[in-house]
């Protein structure tokens, strides 16, 4: 059951993530400084940081369930509590660092730490759910 969880957390996640990068995708875009095609879409688009992204959501949900069950983690407020410390105060400073030393704008920061923190958040809360 641990693994279907984690898998199930991982899909969770990564929809997250499409529905607010889908209405952020233009400030994030013009942060990021993507060069995009006359309609809107970055050019040279491939499916590898797609494939990238999801193996990254199953490592992140691995891991969280695997820090949950030692903590002794196990309502779907806790993981939800739980999901958005690890968000808050793990991913989304490294975020900042890597963007602060890339001279990227702090927009950018926003846009991914807000995802970071909420998506581990969701991800917290369904592997309570199952």
């Amino acid at each position: 059951m641990g693994f279907l969880s984690v898998i199930v957390a991982a899909i969770a996640g990564f929809a997250f993530g499409a529905v607010w990068y889908m209405a952020l995708a233009k400030p994030w875009v013009a942060a990021a400084n993507i060069d995009v095609d006359e309609n809107g879409k970055p050019k040279g688009e491939s499916a590898t940081p797609y494939i990238m992204a999801f193996v990254a959501m199953i490592l992140v949900a691995g891991m969280m369930r695997h820090v949950f069950a030692l903590s002794d983690i196990t309502t779907v407020g806790k993981g939800l509590v739980s999901g958005l410390g690890i968000g808050l105060f793990f991913i989304s400073p490294w975020i900042m660092i890597n963007n602060a030393y890339g001279m990227r704008p702090f927009k950018l920061t926003l846009i991914d730490g807000g995802y970071a923190t909420f998506g581990c958040a969701v991800i917290g809360a369904v592997l309570m759910l199952l």
